[in-house]
Parts: structure tokens; sequence; C-alpha cells
């Protein structure tokens, strides 16, 4: 693409005149190949504007950068150079390297029809739910979330919950070319304020619930709550065709309020005035059932999914598929196969042999915490078992939400077991130290064990007939982070092993 063909689809204050090809763009110098634009951005730690000498070693042929000095300087330093000075509103660097990418790679969100989820909890299993109802009627996808990335099913890593808008456009360039039609992806809070996704035009948006997190970051709860509501408005785009919301959230009147353009559903438990509410639960393990009251008529429900906040998720997908037009029959058909979310109330394998339920979950905020002993108090009650919670918080994140955390797990735990989670910078017992804070308000029996590996030994080797463990935290992490960089370390894999040990214990 010429230079100036290039130029033309991005929002820039000043421009000069240059004869080259791009073929590409980069955020990152150290990615920079020949032909590359390299966008120079003003980041929250590091400015990218320092990095333009390097990227023009590296071969890049053109320059948008967000500052006006560094502009004018490369202007008189460089005049052969291809360079585009980005606006000077709020977040100029960013729309820039969505534009320029978008131009790159020939406007792929315009070619998808997207589905967005945002909220502090289920958003990676409402995304995964929604997912397997499209593809199961034909449809190929595109999934982008906190687990993992799959074009058309095909599974990759993913490194952020919500990419850099130069990464997503990839992403959705390789899906088209793999004849996607749906993206399925999550957007979360960060993503959102710093306008990663500025220009994806949303076709459904979903809200799941509001919950203290991330306020490292956001500061307050209201600037947490004005973030994600952004979504319901449109970053740069024409706000959502549809809103599905959580009506039982107290934050859904704002969501709504910021969703007033869009055809807003509603769903919730028990409540008649939502569009889509739930009646006749039933919750077991490994089984839910509920009638579905829907705008064509009542339904039943069946799945293999387990506990309250599960109906949540799956009726939000539910209703964002029918939404994107897959029938009620084809929705209410599938539900039964629906699988559940890797490091979402995952089972270990082996725990039933032992006579007690080891459970993995991915639940690091004090909601989030609350539900999942919740749920597991429910299912150890039915033969009156315990529940031993086993969880850490993550270093460099929210502190407030320690302590929290410690008296949620205290006051509803018969045994808590305290230990480390990604410390990264932060020393482990220090983080330790804050979350025994709020366990020591409660009556509960705990014990610290800052080695992970150990803990999880410790809480499995405590548990008894009929108990239930839950290792919470980190989920479907593969990985343990320090200071010095990250470990491999899988709370499923290390949990199934201590299980063996105790197999072969019982045999010997």
């Amino acid at each position: 693409m010429r230079w100036d063909d290039f130029i033309a689809q991005v929002n820039t204050a000043a421009t000069n005149a240059a004869a080259v090809e791009v073929r590409g763009v980069q955020y990152d110098s150290r990615r920079v190949t020949a032909g590359d634009v390299f966008v120079a951005m003003r980041g929250g730690s590091v400015d990218g504007n320092r990095f333009i000498d390097a990227a023009v070693r590296q071969g890049a042929v053109g320059v948008l950068t967000d500052s006006p000095e560094t502009y004018g300087e490369l202007r008189a330093r460089q005049p052969e150079l291809a360079l585009g000075l980005l606006g000077h509103e709020r977040n100029a660097g960013r729309r820039g390297l969505a534009e320029a990418s978008s131009a790159v790679f020939d406007r792929p969100q315009e070619k998808l029809k997207v589905s967005a989820v945002t909220g502090t909890n289920g958003k990676t299993t409402t995304a995964y739910l929604l997912e397997q109802m499209l593809t199961s009627v034909g449809r190929k996808c595109l999934l982008i979330g906190t687990i993992e990335t799959r074009i058309a099913g095909v599974p990759r890593p993913s490194e952020h919950t919500t990419p850099e808008s130069r990464d997503l456009l990839a992403l959705f360039a390789e899906a088209v070319r793999a004849e996607c039609t749906e993206v399925v992806m999550e957007m979360s809070s960060h993503a959102l304020e710093q306008e990663r996704v500025w220009g994806i035009p949303v076709d459904v948006a979903i809200f799941t619930n509001l919950t203290q997190d991330h306020l490292d970051y956001h500061g307050t709860m209201e600037r947490y709550a004005a973030a994600k509501a952004k979504l319901f408005a449109g970053i740069g785009t024409a706000p959502p065709r549809v809103a599905v919301m959580n009506a039982d959230d107290a934050a859904v009147a704002q969501m709504i309020e910021a969703a007033r353009r869009c055809d807003v559903q509603t769903y919730g438990i028990g409540y008649e005035q939502s569009t889509w509410w739930t009646t006749e639960l039933t919750l077991q393990a490994g089984r839910t059932a509920f009638c579905l009251e829907t705008p064509e008529g009542n339904a039943n429900v069946e799945s293999a999914l387990t506990g309250k906040v599960n109906v949540y998720n799956l009726v939000a997908a539910q209703v964002a598929a029918w939404a994107r037009g897959v029938s009620l029959d084809d929705i209410l058909d599938g539900a039964p196969a629906l699988r559940q979310v890797p490091g979402r109330f995952e089972v270990v394998a082996g725990s039933s042999e032992a006579g007690f339920t080891v459970v993995v979950d991915y639940a690091h905020t004090d909601d989030a915490l609350r539900n999942l002993i919740e749920l597991g108090r429910g299912l150890a009650g039915d033969g009156g078992g315990r529940v031993i919670t086993m969880f850490g918080c993550g270093g460099d994140r929210d502190r407030t939400k320690r302590a929290k955390m410690g008296r949620v797990a205290g006051s509803m735990s018969d045994f808590v077991v305290m230990t480390s989670d990604n410390p990264r910078n932060e020393e482990p017992m220090a983080i330790i130290d804050e979350i025994a804070l709020g366990v020591r308000e409660t009556s509960a029996t705990f014990v610290v064990e800052e080695d992970r590996r150990a803990a999880i030994e410790l809480a499995i080797r405590a548990a008894k007939p009929g108990d239930i463990v839950l290792l919470a935290g980190k989920g479907h992490e593969k990985t343990q982070t320090f200071a010095d960089g990250a470990v491999l370390f899988d709370d499923v894999a290390v949990a199934a092993g201590v299980l063996k040990r105790l197999a072969a214990e019982a045999k010997s």
C-alpha cells in the first residue's frame, strides 16, 4: 500500500508526502521489519517515541507519533522519512495505532460480527459458552479471551485478555482468511479505558456484573464502572445493536443508561421485569436445570454446568446467541452438551476416589471467592462435609481486596490455607500478611504456607470424606510469576499429583 493511501485512513494533525510502500505496522520497535510503519505512542510507563531511531534501523519506512515535538524534530532531521503527527486528543496514539492497523489489514473488523463480553466475573465462561453455541449451528468463530485464542476451533495461548489493537486486528485478519464470520471476545476494563478496541464495531455487547477489582489501575469503583460502560456507547463506532444486561447486578442501571441507543435485553434469576428470567432452579454437582422465560415463551433448560453463578453465565450466552440469530430451539437443544471452561470450577480427576472433591477455580476477587465458597458449601453440605479453601492474592494489583478476600474465606470456610498467588514484584509474605488481616477478623481455623505447591498438598491432605477442597486464584494459569520471572505451575496438575500419591499410600 502506498503511503498516501495508508495515511488517508489515519486521523492525523500533520503529515508529509513520501514515495514509500507500507507493508505492515508495529508499536514495538523490536518487532519492526522492512516496510513497516512504526507507531510511537506514550504509554503509562514507557514512551514509544524513545524507540523511533531503533525502529528506523530495523527497517521502518514511516513513523506515526503522538508527540508534536518529536514530529518537528524528525521533519528537520530526517525529511525523507514518511511522517504523521497523530491528533492531540487523549489516547491519540492508540487510536492512531488502531486506524493504521485497520488500513494495513484491509479493515477486517468490518467483515466479522463481533460479540463482546465485559464485567468483573463470568466474562471467560460466558464467552466460551457463546462460542460453543455459535459453533454448534455451523458458524466459524474467532474466540479471544483470558485463557486462549481460537480461530475456527484451533487454539493458541492468549497473552492478554484483550490485545493491543494491532494484534487484535491481525487476529481478525487471520479469522477472515479462515472464513470465520463471528468474533466472540472479552473486553477488559483496561482495554476499554485505553481504547485498545478503538474502531471495533460490536454487534452484541454483554454485561455480566461489577464487583471490586483493578482499583490499582482505575482508582475508584466509579471510574471502573465508567470504563465498563464505554462498551455500550461504542468505542469510535456506533453503539452495539443489542446490549445484554444482568438485571440482578447493582450496576445495571448505569450500564443501561450507557446503552440507551441499543436494543437492551435484560436477564435475571426469578425477576419477572427482565426480558429473560429463570424460575424453578435445580442446582446439583454436574447438573443444572431451570425454566427460562423468554420473549418467545417458556423453555426448560438442562445443563452439565454447576452452580447458580453458571446460570447467569449460561443465560447471558443464550440471550447473546439469540441476538445473533440462533434459534431458541437450537439454543435449548445444545445446552446439555456445553462444556465447562478450564479452571472454572474444574473438578480434579482422582478426587472422587479419595472420597472428597478437589476443585480448581480462577476466583481472584472477594465476590468471585464468595460465589465459589457458596457453591462449595452447597455441595459439601449435603453430606455434612467441610469446606477447605486455599488461596492467595496477586502482587502489583489492587491491595484493598486482600483483607476482603481473607474475610470472605474466613467467614465462609471451615479451614483456610493462605498462600502465594502470583507475587510479581512484591514479597509473598507481605501479601499474605494483608490477607491475614481479614481472616483474623473471623473465627476460622487457618494456616499459612507460602509455597503454593506445599499449600495445595496441605489443603488436600487435610480433607476427609465428604469435604470439598477449593484451590482458588489461578484457575487455568500454567505459570506462577515472581519478581525474577515466571515458572511453570499448574494447580490442576499439582493437585492431581497429590491425589495420586494419596492413592498410592492408601494401597501400600
